[in-house]
């Protein structure tokens, strides 16, 4: 690419009629601020008061339905067991994981965590949501749910449920996060993963490795969900003493 020399300013100017010079200073840039975010995002605090667990699930199950009354009972008893609560922050089961933490704890609303992202036809926040974050895009909302969690519950939910197990799974896989519980509720995820496993651990083709299936940890009821969170958790707090 031939580049005129101004004859006057800055001698690295680009002109913006060339558009290929152009965009190359923008993919630079836009490159040059991913690396600073990521870098920025390493840092963590020594140590903290709550294990967080997010919870993953569907906005359009309503009240008095078995999922939403049993996501709420979750994060009722993990809040008592000592966990903040983090979900999407808003309607169906995420309003549950946050009603389920307020009712645990209704002086310390900042133990609700609500993380939304803008849509057109997104709802407001929900109205247990006590420490709220926004973004306005899924990409940058994804990632601040994988930063802050210490643990990964996915109860019944459609494409968006689908797309926040994907990555939470995939990253485990491949160990940028390590010691993280990702656990699943409920048949639904349990035929997924089975199906995963007729389809990409065929002898001759395998696309994935068996150990890769075991990260996922399927249950059945709240009471096995809380007793890995329990366990994890336990861990954690020995960790959060080291000096």
């Amino acid at each position: 690419m031939n580049q005129s020399i101004p004859s006057f300013g800055q001698s690295d100017a680009v002109s913006l009629r060339d558009e290929d010079a152009a965009s190359k200073v923008l993919h630079d840039a836009v490159m040059g601020l991913w690396e600073v975010v990521n870098s920025l995002t390493r840092l963590r605090r020594s140590s903290r008061q709550n294990y967080r667990v997010t919870i993953f699930g569907s906005a359009r199950l309503s009240e008095g339905t078995p999922a939403y009354e049993g996501v709420k009972e979750l994060a009722t008893q993990l809040t008592r067991l000592g966990c903040d609560i983090i979900s999407g922050g808003g309607p169906g089961l995420m309003k549950a994981a946050n009603e389920g933490a307020r009712a645990a704890a209704p002086n310390a609303s900042h133990r609700s965590v609500g993380i939304r992202v803008d849509l057109p036809f997104e709802q407001e926040i929900n109205s247990f949501v006590g420490q709220a974050y926004a973004h306005g895009t899924f990409f940058s909302r994804l990632h601040h749910f994988m930063l802050v969690s210490d643990a990964f519950i996915v109860a019944p939910g459609g494409i968006g449920s689908l797309l926040e197990l994907s990555l939470a799974w995939q990253l485990l896989q491949v160990r940028r996060l390590y010691n993280v519980p990702l656990i699943v509720v409920g048949k639904m995820w349990g035929e997924l993963i089975d199906w995963g496993r007729r389809n990409m651990l065929q002898d001759g083709r395998e696309l994935a490795s068996e150990v890769d299936f075991e990260i996922p940890r399927c249950v059945s009821s709240i009471e096995e969900a809380v007793a890995i969170i329990e366990e994890n958790r336990r861990t954690w707090l020995a960790g959060q003493e080291l000096p």
